[in-house]
């Protein structure tokens, strides 16, 4: 297992982790949380080998192969899959030392039953073990997954973007074989279909994973435990990001009670100090009083982190409709000048008030839709229609470009409104989280996160009635992803929004459009119709590929739905009903645990909450009381212990039972 113990890092002269302890499990999948620099990129350096610890230790087992996504590719001419099978060093070692001994005695006139024949012997066989011959065929899986065409595989590494690249080494430390596996953000650069893939690659992984992310369903999906950056400690959750949020709130309202209690029980026995110490009667009890205010630990206020408030004005004016597409053909011209067509037939309409996602695999021509939809790029065919008084916010994958690395945020939101009042420009600043003097401080050195939420607040400045997004979370955090998330659920305007954060889709588009076949039609379902149109969609190609024919069974169209055979539903719904009774029978003992423990558990925070009333009650601590007041404390103690224990069991049932819903 991972275990840490005393571990302190420091970044210059923040302290990132202070005397923290944690464990993690061989086989674990813990997602690691926490604000933007508390420290989870330095943990996963030092986790590397990378940097030291300042204090404390961090054991990994001796025999662990790690494997991470690097974060700079150097550029290559070597051919896409041929980088990922790179990813498995000892495979490609054993590959080297084979071809030059196999050069040696092609060279020689040595007997080749010599030592450099056994040698070659041995070689073979652990080939054969590293899984030689199939390398290609796994390296071209991972392309597939990630995105990657056939077409692809074989292409130069510097011919992809920055993007594509960092897929490509995403693809490349999933190829090697590894007992650890630490993945930093690695949904930022997939597209939903991509993400899909990645989580059943990983539900899959026999290893141990360590994972930062900012995509909380992602998140949700892939952890089984949290480890959360709290105030220089790793305070560790059972279950996923959304367990994490659950009982985080309420550990930080029953941290609230206590703070709020001690603070009564230490006002009590100051105020006692105060009016009696002077005086000779009192004096011995107020000396008392003394002491055990200093013994006492206090406990820390719970800090209430300043969170980012994103607020997007209302339109001004709302036309309706707001674009007419009428047999659209979209498009770009390639570097020959000639037209290269990627969208065609597509009749739709935005109209007022519409909060529409867009839906499609990669590469299907979501960019190039929203693009044209923005009149960035010019329709080659067809009409697009816009209504008197349209204002569009365009925020595009690229946007961060377009930011004067030399100019500050107040000098950004100058430019677009050069007669508003400074104090005015600040303010609203201040709500994506430029307070102070951050709003004027260069804008170069600032994160991905930062940048983003500058360009936002510079686009929704401007009161658009139509906003487009392609991709507005990438490199957010949490809390920003958050505030982004309410902010577009409150917007009074019409949106458009490409995105592969579930969460944002789910929360704030109430359609779809998919982007398929080369044209863009309605989707009639919600995001998980398309997950198993998508695993639909994918089958009837490799079907294709394959030069099978499509059975009887099952075929797909664009809304998502599967048209299956009468027999098939009717012997479906008898292997669901053989599956619910299977899982009544296994929830039936679990589920009486749980009442048990329940009921303990209420019995238990009664009783404290009776001894919390006693302990807040300052005559308690008169001399006269001296035994009541210590068996009170005792009892107080090992109640609180109980309790703990009791939840933690109750967290175990309750992780249990959730298992067998999704057996």
């Amino acid at each position: 297992m991972i275990r840490a113990s005393g571990l302190t890092l420091r970044r210059g002269t923040k302290v990132l982790l202070d005397q923290a302890d944690f464990v993690v499990h061989p086989g674990e999948r813990v997602g690691f949380v926490g604000k933007n620099g508390a420290g989870k990129s330095t943990l996963f350096a030092l986790l590397q080998h990378e940097i030291d610890a300042d204090a404390g230790t961090l054991n990994i087992p001796a025999g662990w192969r790690v494997a991470s996504v690097q974060q700079e590719i150097a550029s290559t001419h070597a051919p896409a899959r041929e980088f990922v099978i790179d990813g498995d060093v000892h495979l490609r070692r054993l590959q080297a030392e084979r071809a030059a001994l196999g050069d040696h005695l092609a060279a020689s006139t040595m007997d080749p039953s010599d030592h450099h024949g056994a040698r070659i012997a041995e070689l073979e066989a652990e080939l054969i073990e590293a899984g030689a011959w199939s390398a290609a065929s796994r390296a071209e899986q991972l392309l597939a997954g990630l995105g990657f065409t056939p077409a692809q595989w074989m292409q130069p590494v510097d011919s992809f973007s920055g993007g594509w690249r960092m897929r490509l080494a995403l693809a490349r430390a999933l190829m090697a074989p590894s007992e650890l596996l630490l993945l930093d953000e690695p949904t930022n650069h997939l597209d939903l279909d991509a993400m899909l893939w990645l989580e059943r690659w990983l539900a899959a992984y026999q290893g141990t994973v360590l994972l930062i992310s900012h995509d909380t369903e992602f998140l949700d999906s892939v952890a089984q435990t949290i480890l959360h950056f709290d105030q220089g400690k790793l305070i560790r959750y059972r279950g996923g990001y959304q367990d994490f949020v659950v009982t985080r709130a309420e550990r930080l309202r029953q941290t609230s009670m206590a703070w709020e209690r001690q603070t009564r029980e230490t006002a009590h026995m100051q105020s006692f100090i105060d009016r009696f110490k002077a005086k000779a009667s009192k004096a011995k009890q107020a000396q008392s009083r003394v002491k055990a205010l200093a013994r006492m630990q206090l406990l820390a206020p719970v800090r209430v982190e300043s969170g980012i408030d994103i607020r997007i004005p209302s339109p001004d004016n709302m036309p309706d409709p707001l674009l007419v597409l009428e047999d659209l053909q979209a498009g770009y011209l390639g570097e020959d000048g000639v037209t290269v067509p990627i969208l065609r037939d597509i009749n739709l309409m935005v109209r007022g008030g519409d909060r529409i996602g867009i839906l499609g695999v990669n590469g299907a021509g979501k960019s190039t839709l929203v693009k044209t939809l923005a009149g960035e790029l010019p329709p080659i065919g067809g009409v697009r229609r816009a209504s008197r008084g349209l204002e569009i916010g365009y925020f595009a994958q690229h946007q961060l470009d377009m930011l004067d690395p030399a100019g500050t945020p107040l000098q950004h939101l100058a430019r677009l409104s050069p007669t508003t009042r400074e104090q005015e420009l600040r303010n609203y600043l201040g709500g994506f989280g430029f307070g102070g003097d951050r709003v004027t401080d260069a804008i170069a050195p600032m994160s991905g996160g930062e940048k983003a939420r500058l360009a936002l607040a510079l686009i929704v400045w401007q009161k658009p009635n139509l906003l487009l997004l392609d991709e507005p979370s990438n490199h957010l955090d949490v809390e920003t992803r958050e505030a982004l998330t309410t902010a577009l659920a409150e917007f009074g305007g019409s949106m458009l929004l490409v995105s592969h954060d579930r969460h944002l889709l789910r929360t704030t588009v109430d359609s779809f459009w998919i982007v398929v076949d080369g044209t863009v039609l309605p989707f009639d379902g919600d995001l998980e119709d398309y997950r198993d149109w998508l695993a639909e969609h994918q089958q009837a190609a490799r079907r294709r590929d394959d030069g099978g024919q499509s059975g009887s069974g099952a075929s797909t169209t664009p809304d998502g739905a599967a048209m299956v055979s009468a027999s098939d539903r009717k012997q479906q719904k008898r292997d669901e009903a053989v599956q619910r009774q299977r899982i009544a029978a296994l929830r039936k003992p679990l589920q009486a645990r749980v009442d048990k423990v329940e009921a303990e558990l209420a019995r238990v925070q009664q009783e404290l909450r009776t001894l919390d009333d006693l302990i807040a009650n300052h005559d308690l601590y008169s001399d006269a009381r001296r035994d009541e007041r210590v068996a009170a404390l005792a009892r107080h103690g090992e109640l609180t212990k109980r309790c703990s224990e009791l939840e933690e069991t109750w967290l175990e049932l309750h992780s249990e039972l959730e298992q067998l819903e999704v057996v």
